[in-house]
């Protein structure tokens, strides 16, 4: 069951500062009786120069929580992938000779894509034409199914190369609209609206009204209005994190969160707000411990698990 969402206000006052009262107040899911009643998580991405990304993604959904992980990554380094993180099932996708994903193999992880509750794509990805390839691929699978619309089925968190795409298919996006996270760094975010950034949170708040998803974006939590008007635009903004965060890896923590904590039953806007408070918070503890700069992505996925407890107790 989703978590009761916090009254926030949509009357452009500002954005709704998340803090440990907040998050105390928007409890996580509990977690249930066994790995199936906390959900499972499906992360597509993993090139053979970047299965590194794919692991941190899966290291950082388990982490928050997720029962069950499965990483779809390119063939010639499945197995290691799954050597290297014994939790997660590893499947092979087909790949380039220089061993970037193809979009062609999806029938390889046809089972896994209808189990999943939340499917991240784009962690590892390493060419944009193929992501967008693969984003195609991925929609007109549902569109072809009759799959579920309006908000209905896993949630799909979007990532790196995979954000990328998006544009350029954002007239096929029916069948996952209401459901799509959105991950954006800043420079990401200017591809997705086609401009500079100006105002942060009006432009994260833009990219959230465009693709109808959640959206994080440098501490920036946004959530569109819901069809009809029935909900109000929503901007949340993140109050803790240190800039030890801009790292290699950091990214894909984040998008991994959030990808663990939806699975488990939150909403969207849930899911991103704890994701991002508790990544920017694991840095504040890595910070005091170890200097400002210097800890690893890693790293943060270690500190999820007491900080959800400290949070949601």
């Amino acid at each position: 069951m989703q978590g009761t969402q916090v009254s926030t206000r949509g009357d452009g006052a500002g954005p709704v500062l998340v803090t440990p009262s907040l998050l105390r107040d928007w409890p996580l899911p509990a977690p249930g009786e066994d790995k199936y009643s906390r959900g499972s998580v499906l992360v597509v991405g993993g090139a053979r120069a970047t299965p590194g990304a794919a692991l941190l993604a899966g290291t950082a959904a388990l982490r928050a929580g997720a029962g069950k992980l499965t990483l779809a990554v390119a063939e010639s380094v499945a197995v290691q992938v799954g050597v290297a993180l014994p939790e997660c099932g590893a499947i092979a996708l087909p790949e380039t000779a220089e061993g970037s994903v193809k979009a062609d193999g999806l029938d390889r992880i046809s089972a896994y894509l209808d189990r999943a509750d939340a499917i991240l794509v784009g962690p590892g990805l390493d060419n944009p034409d193929l992501a967008e390839e693969l984003l195609r691929a991925l929609l007109e699978r549902e569109s072809a199914d009759g799959g579920p619309k309006d908000g209905e089925g896993a949630a799909v968190v979007l990532d790196a190369f995979a954000l990328g795409g998006l544009t350029k298919i954002e007239e096929q996006l029916e069948p996952w609209r209401g459901r799509l996270i959105l991950t954006p760094n800043p420079k990401e975010a200017e591809i997705l609206l086609g401009r500079d950034i100006g105002d942060l949170e009006s432009d994260v708040a833009a990219v959230a009204q465009q693709f109808d998803a959640v959206v994080s974006c440098q501490g920036i939590v946004a959530q569109p209005p819901s069809p009809g008007g029935k909900r109000e635009p929503e901007l949340w903004k993140i109050t803790t994190g240190y800039g030890g965060l801009g790292t290699s890896g950091s990214g894909d923590v984040l998008a991994g969160a959030i990808a663990g904590l939806r699975a488990r039953g939150t909403s969207g806007a849930q899911a991103a707000c704890w994701g991002t408070h508790l990544h920017a918070a694991a840095a504040d503890r890595l910070a005091s411990r170890m200097g400002p700069l210097g800890f690893l992505a890693r790293e943060l996925a270690d500190e999820l698990p007491a900080l959800m407890l400290e949070l949601n107790t």
